[in-house]
C-alpha cells in the first residue's frame, strides 16, 4: 500500500504534536519510525489509521484522501498494549481469533497462519499462560487475518525476550518480502534487524526521514 502524507501537523486542544510532516511510501516499503516518548509517534500512527481526524488533503492511502479511504480490512494494526481484552477471563487463543471482525480467512487458512508464527500447538491454550512473545505472535495473527497490505506494528517487542524478538523479526521481514507495507515504532534500529528502507526520526513533533543508506542519520540517529 503506498502512503502520501502532506505538510501535516496535528494537535490537542492547544498544544502542535505534529509539525509540517511530510513522506511518501511505495508500496512495499518499510519505515521504522523513532523518536523520544512525547515527540508524536503514537499520534502519527492513530492520524494513518483514520483514529486522529485530520484535514483533508493531509493523507493519502493509495491516492485515495483518507476521508474518502473505505478498505480498512487492508491495515493491520498491532498496538503496544492490548487493553481491548480482559486478560483475567478465561480466553483462549482461538477464541481471541474467532471474534476478529469480518475476517477473510477460513479455518485452515486460520491454522496456516498459526502455524507460520510459530503458535499452532497454542490454539487451545489460556492467554494468560503465554509469554510476553507467544502473545504477540497471537496479535500479530490476529492483525493479518485480513490479508493486509498495511501493517502497523507499534513497539511490538516491548517486554519480549530475545528469542521471541529474533523469531519476531524474522516474520516481519517475510512478510515484507511479500510486499506487505511495514511501519514499526521502535526505540532501537540497531536491534531492530529489519530490512528497513526508511528511517523516520520524530524530534518534538518534527520529523527528519531518511533512506537508510544515508549513514551519517544513522549515526546521528544512535
Amino acid at each position: 500500500m503506498r502512503i502520501d502524507v502532506d505538510n501535516l501537523s496535528f494537535g490537542y486542544d492547544y498544544r502542535t504534536v505534529l509539525k509540517n510532516i511530510s513522506f511518501t511510501l511505495q508500496s512495499g516499503d518499510f519505515l521504522v519510525l523513532i523518536g523520544n516518548n512525547g515527540s508524536g509517534k503514537s499520534t502519527l500512527v492513530k492520524c494513518l489509521l483514520g483514529i486522529n481526524k485530520v484535514p483533508e488533503g493531509k493523507i493519502y492511502l493509495d491516492g485515495q484522501d483518507i476521508h474518502n479511504f473505505k478498505d480498512w480490512l487492508r491495515v493491520g494494526y498491532v498496538p503496544q498494549k492490548f487493553d481491548d481484552f480482559n486478560y483475567e477471563f478465561p480466553i483462549t487463543v482461538n477464541e481471541i481469533l474467532n471474534v476478529t471482525k469480518f475476517s477473510k480467512v477460513d479455518n485452515d487458512q486460520k491454522l496456516q497462519l498459526l502455524d507460520r508464527m510459530g503458535i499452532l500447538k497454542l490454539q487451545n491454550e489460556n492467554i494468560n499462560e503465554l509469554s510476553g512473545g507467544q502473545l504477540q505472535r497471537v496479535f500479530i495473527t490476529r492483525a493479518l487475518m485480513n490479508n493486509p497490505k498495511l501493517l502497523i506494528l507499534d513497539e511490538p517487542t516491548a517486554g519480549v525476550d530475545q528469542e521471541n524478538v529474533i523469531g519476531f523479526y524474522r516474520i516481519v521481514n517475510d512478510l515484507n518480502a511479500e510486499g506487505v507495507t511495514i511501519i514499526l515504532v521502535s526505540h532501537d534500529t540497531k536491534g531492530s534487524k529489519t530490512n528497513m528502507s526508511h528511517i523516520m526520526n520524530l524530534d518534538e513533533g518534527r520529523a527528519k526521514y531518511i533512506n537508510v543508506c544515508d549513514l551519517d542519520f544513522q549515526e546521528e540517529s544512535e
